[in-house]
C-alpha cells in the first residue's frame, strides 16, 4: 500500500520531485494511448461480445461464447490452440511460438490459463493473455478470453548496452531519484564512509520489451539498498534503454498499507519471491487450540503448536494446511528488528511467538501477536471458503506474519507484504500495531493474491486498481467478521480500528465510500509521486465495488470482484479493462439483467466510463503537447524554452525542443537523432544546453537557438544533473556510484571543468544555479572535528566566494537559484517535521530572511524552486495528512513583497518548473493524464 508519509518528512520530499511525470495513458503503465496499428474490427458472422484493444489488434475481452477446442493436451495446449484457430479474431500470428504458459487455475470444471506474451523470444512487460474453458468428459469449450497482447511490436531484441552497464545506470539513476534536488548532511556521511561498500546494488532481471508502439528493448533491474540520507529501505524496478542506456522507466515495488496521519516513518521495500526464507516448520507435533485477547479485549482462539525444542507452544497453525508438514500460518516476534531487514530477507534470530501455556499473556496482546496470529487465520479462511482459495498462492504457501518491527529503533507505523511474507510495524503511543485491525492484515494479504493472479504491476491506474483490490476485498474481511451492516457510516473505513485514543473516522486511512470519480477525484502524476497514483486514485475503482457489494450483497459480489481479478485481469489493465473485467465476470455468473446493471451503474457513478481521461481540465496554456518523457526537466530563459519530447508512442529516445515562452512559432528541433536520449535542457535566451545520454556515458552539448553546430561542453561516465546556462558560462554537478556530488562550471574555451569544491576533500557541493555573472550552489565544509552545510556564491568576474549567513544549523539544503537581486534556496533544520524553509539573501550574503518558514500551518513540503528579478517559485507540497490534490506537487510563487499565490489550480502533478521572466512559469503538467508542458504569466491565486 501507500509508502507512508515519514516523520523526518522525506518520503514526502522524496517522492513529489524527480523529474518529469511519466505517461499515465489510458490503460495504465507504459502502454501508449495512440494504436500501433490499424485496430481490426471482428468479421460479420463471429458470434463474439468482442472489446477492441488500445494499441493492438488483438482484443482487451472476449466474451458470449462457448466454442469447442480442436486441440488436445494439456490447458495450455488447448488455449493457444483456440488462439491460433481463431485468427482472424484474434490476431495473434503464432500463439505456440509467442505465448509462453504463466499458470493455469482450476474451480470445478473451470480452467483459466495465463499466456505470457514473448517478442522474439523476450518477455513483454505487461504482456499477457488469458483464455478461460470448461472441461467435461474430457472435452474443453473456450467461455471468452481477455488481457493485452501487443500486435504492433517489431522492435530489434539485441542489446547494445551491457548487462553491467544497465546496472551501473540503474543504481545511478536510483541514487539521483534518492537525491532528489537536495544535498543531506547524512548522505555526504554516507557516501564519505561508503568507499568499501555501495549503498545500493543491482541485481539484473535480463532483457524484457516495453509495449510503447513498435516497442522498446530495456534491461530490466532491481535496484535494492538503503537511502543513503534515511537508511530507509529502498527496492525499485529500473529499466533501462538496451540501445541507449537510459533509464525509461522506474517505480518502487513497495507495498505499505500506507501512513496513518503523518505518523509514519518510511515503509519497508517488497522483496523478490525467494530471497530470505523463512525457516522450515519443524518436524511434526500436534496442533493445539490455545487462546490470546486482542487489543480490543475479546478473547479469541489461536491455532498452535507445541515446540519441543523450546518447550512452549508458539504460534504456528497447521490445523488449516494439513496435507503439507511445510506450509502453516506462524506469527514472529521481530521486535527489535529494522523494517530494511525484514524487506526481502529474513531478519536473523528471529523466533514464532511462544508461551508456556496454551493460553497466551498480556505481553502477546500488546505486541500485537494475537492480532496478527487471529487474522491471518480469518483471511486465510476467507479466501478458502467463499472462494476455494488454498493461501495467498492457491497452492498452500506458508503464511509468515512478522511482527514489532521498528525504523532505527524508533516507532515504525507501518505495515507491508513483500512478496513472501507479511510485515507489521510497532506502533506508537497513539497507533497500535499495525496487525491491530484486520482490514490491515487482509489487505496485505491479498497483495499475495493480486500478485499470483492478475500480478497488476505496481505502478500507474494498475497500480491503483491493484490498491483497490486490496483494500476491498480486506475491507469486505472486516466489515463481515464484524458483522457490520454494509450503510453502517463506518463500513467503508479502512485502518480505523489501529488508533489508541481517535475514532475510527479520525483514525483511517482510506474510506471506500468518499464517493470518489475520475471528474472530479483523478490526479495525474509521474512515478514518482505516489508510484504514479497507486493510493491517490485507487477509492475511484474500490469505490465502485464498494457500491456494488452494497447493493447486490456481500457474497454476489466478492464472487463477481474474485473472479474478475483471478480469471479476466492481466497485470496492465487500467480502469476501462478493470470495469469490463468485472462486468464480464458478473455476465458469467449468470447475473439477472437488473443486477448487471447495478454493476454498470456504479462504475458510470465513479466516472469510469470509456474515455473517461478526455473530460479533464486545465487553467495554463499548452506549450508542447505529450512530451511522453520521464526524469527530464525543463528550462526558460530569455522569452524561450527547451524541453525533451519523444514520439506520439513514446519509443523514440528523447530530443531536445526549444520554442517561445509566449507561444508564437513552432517548436524547433535542437539536438541531433543520434539514437542517444537527450534530456534536461536548460536555456538563456541564446542557446540550448543539454545531457545526452548514450552506451559510452554523459556528456554536456550546447547549440545556439539561432542554428549552427552542437558542440561538446564536459563529457563523463558517472551521473551528471543540474546544467545550467548564462552566456558562455555552463555549469552542472557529477556524481559517482557512492553518492558524492560536485558543482562545476565550464566556460567557452575551457578544456576541463573548474571545480567549486575540492573534491579530494570529499565533502561535496551541488544542486547549482547561475544568473548575473554568478554561480550559486549548496556546500558542505568542515569546521571542526564536523562538518555544516551552507549556500556559498562565485563571482565569476572576481572569482570571490561568499557564504551565505544562515538562521540555523540546516541538515539539508535544497535546490539554490540567483538572481540580479537575490540567493535563494532551501533550507531543513528540523528534519523530524519534513517542513521546508524558502530562504533569501542579498548577493553579499547579508539580509538572510526566510519567506516561507519552516514551522507554523502553512509551511511547505519544499522541494524545488527557480526564481526571476519579480518573483520566487517554489515546488510544494501542503503539510497535510492525507493524500489528496493539495498534498501532491505543485508550484507556489512568492512576490518580493512576500506574498504568496498558487500558480495554477490544475489537479495534477506540476514539477520541473523554470522561471521564463517576471511572473511567468513553464512546467510540466501532468493533469490530463499525459506530461503536457504548460505556462502561466501571473499566479493563479488561492484556489480555495
Amino acid at each position: 500500500m501507500r509508502k507512508p508519509r515519514a516523520r523526518s518528512g522525506r518520503s514526502v520530499t522524496k517522492n513529489g520531485i524527480a523529474g518529469a511525470a511519466a505517461l499515465l495513458g489510458a490503460a495504465a503503465l507504459v502502454v501508449s494511448a495512440v494504436p500501433g496499428q490499424a485496430l481490426a474490427a471482428p468479421a460479420a458472422s463471429d458470434p463474439a461480445d468482442v472489446v477492441p484493444g488500445t494499441g493492438t489488434s488483438t482484443p482487451s475481452l472476449v466474451d458470449g461464447i462457448r466454442e469447442g477446442v480442436k486441440a488436445s493436451g494439456s490447458a495450455a495446449d488447448a488455449a493457444r490452440g483456440h488462439l491460433a484457430d481463431k485468427q482472424s479474431r484474434y490476431r495473434i500470428a503464432n500463439p505456440g511460438r509467442d505465448l509462453k504458459p504463466v499458470r493455469t487455475t482450476t474451480a470445478g470444471a473451470s480452467e483459466t490459463v495465463r499466456l505470457q506474451q514473448k517478442h522474439r523470444g523476450i518477455d513483454v512487460l505487461g504482456g499477457q493473455y488469458v483464455v478461460r474453458m470448461e472441461k467435461k468428459d474430457g472435452k474443453r469449450v473456450v467461455t471468452g478470453t481477455s488481457g493485452k497482447y501487443f500486435t504492433a511490436l517489431t522492435a530489434d531484441t539485441k542489446a547494445d548496452v551491457s548487462e553491467d552497464l544497465a546496472v551501473k545506470r540503474a543504481v545511478n539513476a536510483t541514487l539521483a531519484r534518492l537525491a532528489a534536488k537536495k544535498l543531506d548532511k547524512n548522505a555526504v556521511a554516507a557516501a564519505r564512509g561508503a568507499k568499501a561498500e555501495r549503498p545500493l546494488t543491482g541485481t539484473a532481471r535480463g532483457l524484457v520489451v516495453l509495449p510503447k508502439g513498435t516497442g522498446v528493448l530495456a534491461h530490466h533491474v532491481t535496484v535494492r539498498g538503503a537511502d543513503p540520507a534515511t537508511g530507509e529501505p529502498v527496492l525499485r524496478e529500473v529499466y533501462i534503454d538496451a540501445k541507449a542506456g537510459y533509464p525509461v522507466l522506474q517505480y518502487s515495488a513497495i507495498k505499505t498499507f500506507g501512513a496513518p496521519k503523518a505518523a509514519a516513518k518510511a515503509g519497508g521495500a517488497a522483496g523478490a519471491p525467494g530471497e530470505g526464507k523463512a525457516p522450515e516448520a519443524a518436524g511434526q507435533h500436534p496442533g493445539v487450540a490455545g487462546s490470546g485477547v486482542k487489543y480490543d479485549g475479546t478473547t479469541v482462539e489461536l491455532g498452535l503448536y507445541f515446540d519441543t525444542a523450546r518447550g512452549e507452544y508458539v504460534m504456528r497453525d497447521h490445523s488449516r494446511m494439513w496435507e503439507s508438514s511445510k506450509n502453516v500460518l506462524s506469527t514472529w516476534d521481530a521486535s527489535g528488528k529494522d523494517a530494511n531487514e525484514a524487506s526481502g530477507s529474513w531478519p536473523e534470530g528471529i523466533k514464532e511467538f511462544g508461551s508456556k501455556g496454551p493460553q497466551f499473556p498480556k505481553e502477546a496482546t500488546d505486541s500485537g501477536a494475537v492480532d496478527a496470529h487471529w487474522a491471518a487465520g480469518k483471511v486465510y479462511d476467507y479466501y478458502k471458503k467463499a472462494h476455494g482459495r488454498d493461501s495467498l498462492d492457491g497452492r498452500g504457501m506458508t503464511v509468515n506474519s512478522l511482527v514489532g518491527v521498528t525504523f532505527f529503533g524508533m516507532p515504525y507505523v507501518n505495515a507491508f507484504w513483500d512478496g513472501t511474507k507479511m510485515v507489521y510495524g510497532s506502533g506508537d503511543k497513539e497507533y497500535k500495531t499495525l496487525s491491530a485491525d484486520l482490514d490491515v492484515v487482509g489487505h496485505e494479504m491479498t497483495h499475495g493474491v493480486v500478485e499470483n493472479s492478475a500480478n497488476l504491476v505496481y505502478a500507474g491506474q494498475s497500480g491503483a486498481l491493484n490498491e483497490a483490490i486490496a483494500d476491498y476485498f480486506g475491507n469486505a474481511i472486516a466489515v463481515d467478521a464484524a458483522g457490520m451492516a454494509m450503510d453502517h457510516p463506518e463500513a467503508g473505513l479502512l485502518g480505523g480500528s489501529l488508533c489508541r485514543t481517535k475514532s475510527p473516522r479520525e483514525c483511517a486511512i482510506r474510506d471506500l465510500n468518499d464517493g470518489a470519480t475520475t471528474s472530479k477525484n483523478f490526479l495525474g502524476v509521474g512515478f514518482a509521486n505516489d508510484n504514479g497514483g497507486v493510493h491517490l486514485n485507487s477509492t475511484i475503482f474500490s469505490g465502485a465495488l464498494w457500491d456494488i457489494r452494497e447493493d447486490l450483497g456481500r457474497t454476489l459480489a466478492d464472487r463477481i470482484a474474485y473472479k474478475a481479478l483471478t480469471e479476466y485481469m492481466t497485470p496492465l489493465d487500467g480502469f476501462t479493462e478493470g470495469r469490463n473485467a468485472v462486468i464480464a465476470a458478473a455476465k458469467a455468473l449468470k447475473v439477472s439483467a437488473k443486477d448487471l446493471n447495478v454493476v454498470k451503474r456504479s462504475f458510470n457513478a465513479h466516472g469510469i466510463v470509456p474515455n473517461w481521461e478526455q473530460a479533464l481540465g486545465v487553467d495554463t496554456d499548452r506549450l508542447f503537447g505529450k512530451l511522453n518523457t520521464a526524469d527530464t526537466g525543463v528550462g526558460a530563459g530569455g522569452g524561450w524554452w527547451a524541453a525533451a519530447k519523444s514520439n506520439d508512442d513514446g519509443t523514440e529516445a528523447y530530443s531536445i525542443w526549444a520554442g517561445r515562452t509566449d507561444g508564437k512559432g513552432s517548436p524547433k528541433l535542437i539536438s541531433p537523432n543520434d539514437g542517444r536520449f537527450h534530456v534536461n535542457p536548460a536555456t538563456d535566451g541564446k542557446s540550448v544546453v543539454w545531457e545526452a545520454h548514450g552506451p559510452a556515458g554523459v556528456e554536456v552539448l550546447s547549440r545556439p537557438l539561432a542554428g549552427g553546430p552542437v558542440k561538446k561542453v564536459y563529457a563523463t561516465t558517472e551521473g551528471l544533473r543540474g546544467v545550467r546556462v548564462e552566456g558562455a558560462v555552463v555549469t552542472f554537478e557529477v556524481m559517482d556510484g557512492f553518492g558524492s556530488r560536485h558543482a562545476a562550471y565550464v566556460r567557452t574555451g575551457d578544456k576541463e571543468p573548474t571545480w567549486v569544491d575540492d573534491r579530494k576533500a570529499e565533502l561535496g557541493s551541488a544542486l547549482p544555479s547561475i544568473g548575473g555573472g554568478r554561480i550559486a550552489y549548496a556546500k558542505v565544509y568542515p569546521e571542526g572535528d564536523s562538518f555544516r552545510m551552507g549556500v556559498e556564491v562565485l563571482d565569476l568576474k572576481t572569482g570571490a566566494k561568499k557564504l551565505m549567513t544562515q538562521l540555523g544549523t540546516p541538515e539539508t539544503i535544497g535546490q539554490t537559484a540567483v538572481t540580479g537581486k537575490h540567493v535563494y534556496w532551501l533550507a531543513d533544520e528540523v528534519v523530524d517535521q519534513g517542513q521546508t524553509a524558502v530562504r533569501r539573501a542579498g548577493l553579499d550574503g547579508t539580509g538572510t530572511v526566510d519567506i516561507s518558514k519552516e514551522k507554523g500551518d502553512d509551511a511547505l513540503y519544499a522541494f524545488d524552486l527557480t526564481a526571476s528579478d519579480d518573483a520566487v517559485t517554489v515546488s510544494a507540497q501542503l503539510p497535510d495528512t492525507r493524500y489528496r490534490n493539495e498534498t501532491m506537487a505543485k508550484l507556489w510563487q512568492f512576490g518580493t513583497d512576500g506574498a504568496r499565490s498558487r500558480v495554477s489550480c490544475n489537479r495534477g502533478e506540476q514539477i520541473s518548473a523554470a522561471a521564463a521572466g517576471g511572473k511567468q512559469v513553464v512546467w510540466t503538467d501532468g493533469t490530463t493524464g499525459y506530461t503536457d508542458l504548460v505556462t502561466r504569466t501571473r499566479p493563479a491565486g488561492n484556489c480555495g
